[in-house]
This record gives C-alpha cells, sequence and structure tokens, in this order.
C-alpha cells in the first residue's frame, strides 16, 4: 500500500483521489507503525513550516519518516512536504527541518530582476518544468510540461545533484528533487490533470 501522511496539513483526499484515479492502493495514516509497515510513503502539505515540523514532531512522526527514507522505500514529498526535507526553513524566522536534504528553504527574492514589481508572491497558477534527463516519476513526459503551483518558498539545495526539475518564475528555482529512492515535488502532482497523474502512476510503478 501507498501511505499518505495526515499530520493535520495535506490535501490529503486530492491526493488519495489522485492515486485512485490511476487505479492504484492508497490509504491515509497518522500512526508511526503505518507508515513503518507501507510500501511506498507520500508526504503531502499545506501551510506553514514550522507548524507543520512541530506537528510531526509532536506526533512523532519524524522518525518513521526518516526511517523510510534510510530504508530504501520509495518516498514523494510534495510542496510543503518537499521543503519539509531540508535543513532549514527561512519561512517566519528561521526553524530546523527534517534534515534529510542538505540546503535551506527560502522565499522568492526578485530584488535584482529588473521586472520584479510584476512578479507576484506567491507563484500560483501553471508553470513548465525543465526536466533532467533520465528521472524515473517522469518518464514519458517531455520536457516543458505544465504543472500547478501555489507556494512563496523554494528550496535551495547545497548538492545540485539531487536537482530534478527546474522552473521559471523570475529567473531559475528549484522545483522538484531527485535522490534514489527519494522524490518531492514543489508542484502540486494531484492538481497537474494528466501531467501529473502520469507521475504519480510513475511512482506507484517504481
Amino acid at each position: 500500500m501507498i501511505a499518505i501522511i495526515d499530520y493535520g496539513m495535506g490535501n490529503l483526499h486530492s491526493v488519495l483521489k489522485a492515486f485512485e484515479k490511476i487505479g492504484d492502493h492508497a490509504g491515509i495514516v497518522s500512526q508511526p507503525d503505518q507508515i513503518a509497515s507501507a510500501d511506498k510513503v507520500v508526504l503531502p502539505g499545506v501551510g506553514a513550516f514550522k507548524d507543520a515540523i512541530d506537528t510531526l514532531r509532536r506526533k512523532q512522526l519524524v522518525d518513521p519518516i526518516i526511517d523510510t527514507i534510510n530504508s530504501g522505500k520509495y518516498f514523494l514529498g510534495i510542496c510543503l512536504g518537499l521543503q519539509l526535507l531540508f535543513e532549514d526553513s527561512y519561512e517566519d524566522g528561521l526553524h530546523k527541518g527534517l534534515g534529510v536534504i542538505k540546503g535551506a528553504v527560502r522565499r522568492f527574492d526578485f530584488s535584482d530582476n529588473p521586472q520584479h514589481h510584476s512578479l507576484k508572491i506567491p507563484h500560483m497558477g501553471w508553470n513548465s518544468l525543465n526536466i533532467r534527463p533520465d528521472i524515473p516519476i517522469y518518464r514519458g513526459l517531455d520536457d516543458g510540461v505544465f504543472v500547478y503551483f501555489v507556494h512563496s518558498y523554494c528550496v535551495v539545495p547545497t548538492d545540485d545533484s539531487v536537482i530534478a526539475t527546474t522552473t521559471d518564475h523570475g529567473g531559475p528555482f528549484v522545483s522538484s528533487i531527485c535522490r534514489g529512492n527519494l522524490f518531492a515535488t514543489q508542484f502540486h502532482p494531484e492538481k497537474s490533470q494528466r501531467v501529473g497523474l502520469q507521475i504519480l502512476k510513475n511512482f506507484a510503478l517504481l
């Protein structure tokens, strides 16, 4: 089963329905042992970084998440679920994340862009992906496909080798990462129609 982690801050039912639409068995879980026993794990998320990481700690879900990733099981983070994987976030102060990926989460900064007055935060709506070759969750998709975003902060990895896709919004930013069995997207596959369903199908088939 694909376990979708419920910690009170995700589009759980949208993600669940997307997996149901591609014909894969997924379920919403909230207990550490349920995460440990799953075949694959999805960490969705919408909202503030501090609230999310505090909730994961309070519900004792941090260790099961890290153990899942370290075990080699396939793991997918979505939106805030991507950001939580990083060491630090500068959203409303400095907050420690899960530390699975080295780097930080920072607010969009368009101060060096001459067109910064026309660039909106949050970055909301459809935008395209520049896809690095041979990323398993993007099989069957062409470079430049459009997906759906809603975010004001983006991840800045220390190691560029984890970057799976970039997207342009006042300059390139990291829109997804890949490291071995770990995948995470800043965009919402569950809201990205045909392209998003293909990404989730690719993940389910891994």
